[in-house]
């Protein structure tokens, strides 16, 4: 019996080392072939990979950020949204440019006692010529019986239109004869003459030059009568010079 205890426990022994070294050879295969494959029914790898180097795995590296993607299409148009409230007001404008010149409308008060109704445009003029003139120059009519509006000028002889529109206007010049020559007076607009008119002196007497004209005036347009050669009379207060003229149709 003892005999046989001594021949058992050798083989006993080799045995176990055999087992032992077979164990430990398929756990190195397992390692090295499948490292971190979990086991059925067993741990997962990571607690595999643990167990086998004693360390935790290492953390994974995050990789550099990428390029922005294409933009997107539009997308469709929303809705218009409600009326915001009214702005601040803004800055006054630059001041503009200074109108026309006007005129003052005459009434019964300011009409020097002519009749007149309220509200309507009256101008009017007629003078006379004191003293006589000759040659080529303006007739300067300094007897002033009628200027409604103000309107006539005796300093020179001038009517300036203050109210646009037509008017009727008329002269009527003396010739002072007795020397065989004629006179020719002509009714004037700035400076182009609308009407003419002669006087003979065939006899060696007196003789008229008249004419009258219809003329749509604008504001500041002038109406005169000019001699074109020969002798104006006078008359001193008989007025047998006359030029005068009035509004038809104010525009």
């Amino acid at each position: 019996m003892a005999l046989a205890l001594i021949v058992a426990i050798p083989l006993l022994l080799q045995r176990s080392e055999t087992s032992a070294h077979y164990y430990e050879m398929m756990g190195t295969c397992r390692m090295v072939c499948d490292p971190y494959g979990p086991k059925p029914g067993g741990a997962t790898a990571a607690e595999v990979r643990q167990d086998a180097n004693g360390v935790p795995p290492p953390p994974m590296a995050q990789g550099s950020r990428g390029e922005p993607g294409r933009p997107g299409k539009p997308g469709l148009r929303g809705p218009i949204g409600e009326a915001g409230p009214p702005g601040p007001r803004g800055p006054p404008g630059q001041r503009g440019e200074h109108g026309k010149l006007g005129y003052t409308k005459l009434t019964a008060a300011g009409t020097n006692g002519l009749n007149s109704s309220s509200g309507s445009v009256k101008v009017a003029f007629y003078v006379g010529l004191k003293n006589p003139h000759e040659g080529y120059e303006v007739l300067k009519f300094d007897d002033v019986i009628t200027n409604l509006g103000n309107h006539y000028d005796p300093t020179t002889g001038k009517f300036t239109c203050q109210v646009s529109g037509i008017y009727f206007l008329t002269y009527h010049v003396l010739m002072r004869g007795g020397d065989g020559t004629s006179m020719w007076a002509d009714l004037c607009k700035n400076g182009q003459v609308r009407a003419s008119a002669i006087a003979q002196d065939a006899d060696q007497n007196y003789d008229y030059a008249s004419n009258s004209a219809v003329l749509h005036l604008d504001s500041g347009d002038e109406i005169y009568v000019k001699l074109d050669g020969g002798k104006a009379h006078g008359g001193n207060n008989n007025k047998y010079s006359t030029f005068s003229g009035f509004i038809l149709y104010p525009d």
